[in-house]
């Protein structure tokens, strides 16, 4: 589903990719470790469509992003793509409810069909009481759950989380590494994962290591 050949960044003088090669099959949690400053979060970004290689291929799911101009790279990632960061990005004057239905919007998807969806993954997701409640009033694993149902809202292809679990204590740790195979399970869509949590990268279906700005295995 997704495949890069010699992918490099460089920020400066200083280069984080080195020639990155991954082949990524459909409906695989995929773990991405290695030290801090290895390049995972730089790889994810250009997976992602967050930012751009230097130099390299990138095939997401039979498409080139590379060759798309600004506006068809965000219609693409509104489609295709969903994100779940380690700080959730939560925008704090909206509710639950909302949060999840703005990607949605913005697809100019019919709002009923919207709205219903965000019902719907909100409930499933065991948020059914919280649906009006802001951020704030919301603990780490209600916001983390959000926003596993706002990257799912638009039904993507493949899910970029970076350290999803970085901010959780163990308990909502575990229930998140549960709520993404049930995801796998369910959908079948694929997720790649950036961590530091090596109970979850063993529990993933691949784990690639990246040292030195380059996959090591």
């Amino acid at each position: 589903m997704i495949t890069t050949e010699n992918i490099t960044k460089s920020f400066g003088m200083l280069k984080v990719l080195k020639g990155v090669d991954l082949k990524i099959e459909r409906g695989k949690i995929v773990s991405i470790v290695g030290a801090s400053g290895a390049g995972k979060t730089t790889l994810l970004q250009i997976l992602g469509t967050l930012s751009r290689p230097d130099a390299g291929l990138l095939n997401i799911n039979g498409h080139n992003p590379l060759k798309m101009n600004e506006k068809e790279l965000a219609a693409f990632r509104n489609k295709h793509i969903g994100f779940v960061f380690q700080f959730h990005h939560l925008l704090p004057e909206f509710t639950a409810f909302e949060n999840v239905c703005l990607p949605g919007y913005i697809s100019n998807k019919p709002k009923p069909e919207v709205e219903k969806r965000a019902v719907d993954l909100l409930n499933s997701l065991g948020l059914a009481e919280r649906l009006q409640h802001k951020p704030n009033e919301l603990s780490g694993g209600e916001k983390q759950r959000v926003a596993v149902a706002r990257a799912l809202i638009n039904q993507p292809s493949v899910i970029f989380a970076d350290e999803p679990t970085g901010n959780l204590d163990s308990k909502n740790q575990e229930e998140l590494h549960d709520l993404f195979f049930s995801l796998r399970d369910k959908y079948g869509i694929t997720l790649v994962i950036v961590t530091h949590d090596r109970d979850f990268a063993r529990m993933s279906d691949v784990i690639f290591e990246i040292k030195d700005g380059m996959i090591i295995k």
